[in-house]
């Protein structure tokens, strides 16, 4: 039987790592419940382990986080397939808030058409600094190819990391505008905001209304905006935030539940907007 200090250092052990595994959790399956839940049961796990066999319980956390994690993607990518409309990660404001990745939401969507393994290897050495050998282990591969999963991911994720940053001021201040653009149906403020080749993203969830599939374009996406100011009545009241490492917005709608908009910027001008309204994947908003 363990004395009651070594329950407690054990407890304080997983509790200074667990920070870091709900981030490995998220941004491996998009969701902050999985994410708790998946890191939950690496703590059952972890308290039932033998800790004499545990040289680094850094790296043992990681691997059971990181296996439950693909587990977890075989059924979640199957109930992907018959979700209703696009699927988008859940919006998360200041996850972690000594948080030094950035990885972005756009960078998430791209790292979601890449198989489990390609995702797992990336993130592991690129974003949370695991060597090669770690990644090996935990994946139950050789290093030679963990880096080529790492290579591919890197290669297909490049074009979506931008070369240039928004400042955060400068980004604040242009969601701001967006935000009374779009709640005021205001065409020629939209046109300025907007790129020519701007894509909106909107996640319903099939609970609430979203339009099904992506919008190109910046003519549709102004005639969007512009119809729903027309329908809409005052403006709700909002907030300006960094969600998922973008400028976004938080609003309380005329339905009484909460709306993200999140906006990709570059070069001053918004590329992609992704819009979420399922309200599964805001329940962590509403408090």
């Amino acid at each position: 039987m363990p004395s009651h200090n070594a329950v407690v250092d054990l407890g304080a052990a997983f509790e200074t790592l667990r920070p870091r595994l709900i981030r490995i959790a998220y941004r491996m399956l998009g969701s902050v419940a999985e994410a708790e839940d998946i890191v939950q049961d690496a703590w059952l796990r972890w308290t039932a382990k033998d800790r004499a066999s545990v040289r680094d319980p850094k790296a043992f956390l990681a691997r059971i986080v990181t296996r439950l994690c693909l587990d977890h993607m075989k059924s979640a990518r199957v109930r992907r397939e018959t979700y209703p409309g696009t699927w988008l990660p859940e919006p998360v404001v200041e996850l972690v808030e000594d948080e030094d990745d950035d990885l972005t939401l756009t960078l998430m969507m791209a790292l979601e058409r890449l198989s489990p393994l390609e995702r797992a290897a990336f993130l592991l050495h690129d974003v949370f600094d695991v060597n090669f050998e770690e990644v090996a282990s935990i994946l139950d591969r050789d290093p030679a190819s963990c880096r080529k999963l790492a290579s591919r991911a890197r290669d297909h994720v490049r074009e979506s990391r931008p070369r240039y940053p928004v400042p955060e001021d400068r980004g604040r201040s242009i969601a701001e505008a967006f935000f009374q653009a779009s709640r005021s149906g205001d065409p020629t403020a939209l046109q300025s905001l907007l790129a020519e080749d701007v894509i909106i993203y909107s996640d319903g969830g099939g609970i609430r209304s979203a339009a099904l599939n992506p919008i190109y374009g910046r003519d549709k996406t102004v005639r969007f905006f512009v119809g729903i100011a027309e329908k809409a009545g005052m403006p709700p009241v909002h907030r300006i935030e960094n969600i998922n490492g973008l400028p976004g917005i938080i609003t309380i709608e005329a339905d009484d539940l909460p709306q993200t908009v999140t906006l990709d910027i570059k070069e001053g001008l918004i590329t992609a907007i992704y819009i979420m309204r399922n309200p599964d994947k805001l329940r962590h908003l509403m408090v």
